[in-house]
């Protein structure tokens, strides 16, 4: 056997002098690092969640309450209804990316003069820090001098001006546009990069045989760009579901708590309210949720390349 071959096969299949695979022998130090930053907190707050640590007071004076935690917080209706608003702001952020990135997508992916800037342009939302995002639409709501109030009123669309982040009504939403302006660059970008896969043959080939836009989009384009799409929407959501940084610099939760979102009750559990171990517990809830959330998206990613 040729000396390259015996390297190969060798390499491939582990160095029997050590007892252990190569790959897994060089991904030995990255997953000590990963264990020590990642898995020793999530065990402390499994741990944690079980008691009635205090923030203040010190971890060695809490004691084992065991599931009571888990039991309040089923039953805590200030909980509940900072879930579904988390729930409400990743349904609608997500929904609105996934439909404004495919749009954007499939225009920058046409022919026209100054398609490459276009793209260029493209990555700057996204590329815009999440408090800096969040500052600037906060001065641009901003009921007194608010760029968004004064096109309103001067257009003629509204008679008075309006404190977006100061209504219940039309805080989360002012929020979720937000979030869309800043993230919806990244569905587009997902999608635009499938379309360049895209066989130019069988686009033809529905012209010609008169399939209008609609129909070569669902025949042609979507079996293209519905794995990588499922892909970005589950990144997405997951983001969405720990949603924080953007609550916390345009309302801190407000007003009478109409966009308080579950990481930001766990924030005030945890920090605000010193109670760390509820916190913990309220925290692995998330994380469950989440958990569905990616087995879903597996399960959904499977279905589609099986489909392909």
């Amino acid at each position: 056997m040729p000396v390259r071959d015996m390297t190969l096969r060798r390499l491939s299949g582990g160095d029997l002098r050590l007892g252990m695979p190569a790959p897994w022998l060089l991904l030995l130090p990255l997953l000590i690092v990963i264990a020590g930053i990642v898995g020793y907190p999530f065990v402390q707050t499994i741990v944690l969640s079980f008691t009635n640590a205090r923030l203040l007071t010190g971890f060695a004076a809490s004691h084992w309450v065991g599931f009571e935690n888990y039991q309040f917080a089923l039953t805590d209706v200030e909980f509940l209804q900072a879930l579904l608003r988390t729930l409400y702001f990743t349904g609608m952020s997500v929904g609105f990316e996934a439909i404004l990135g495919v749009l954007v997508a499939l225009l920058l992916n046409q022919e026209f003069r100054g398609r490459t800037l276009c793209r260029a342009l493209l990555v700057l939302p996204w590329a815009v820090p999440t408090i800096v995002n969040a500052l600037m639409w906060r001065l641009i709501y901003q009921p007194d001098f608010g760029g968004l109030n004064a096109a309103l009123v001067q257009t003629g669309l509204m008679d008075a001006y309006r404190s977006w982040l100061g209504d219940g009504a039309s805080a989360m939403n002012a929020i979720v546009f937000a979030d869309v302006w800043k993230n919806y660059p990244l569905v587009a970008l997902i999608v635009l990069a499938a379309l360049q896969n895209a066989p130019k043959d069988l686009y033809e080939a529905a012209r010609i045989d008169g399939a209008n836009a609609w129909q070569r989009f669902r025949v042609v384009t979507w079996p293209v760009i519905s794995a990588p799409l499922v892909i970005a929407l589950v990144l997405r959501c997951i983001e969405a579901l720990k949603v924080f940084d953007i609550v916390y610099v345009m309302t801190r939760g407000g007003p009478a708590n109409a966009t308080k979102t579950v990481s930001f009750f766990v924030y005030q559990e945890s920090f605000g309210f010193n109670r760390v171990g509820s916190g913990a517990s309220y925290a692995l809830i998330v994380v469950l949720i989440a958990t569905v959330f990616v087995a879903a998206y597996v399960r959904l990613l499977r279905r589609t390349e099986a489909g392909a």
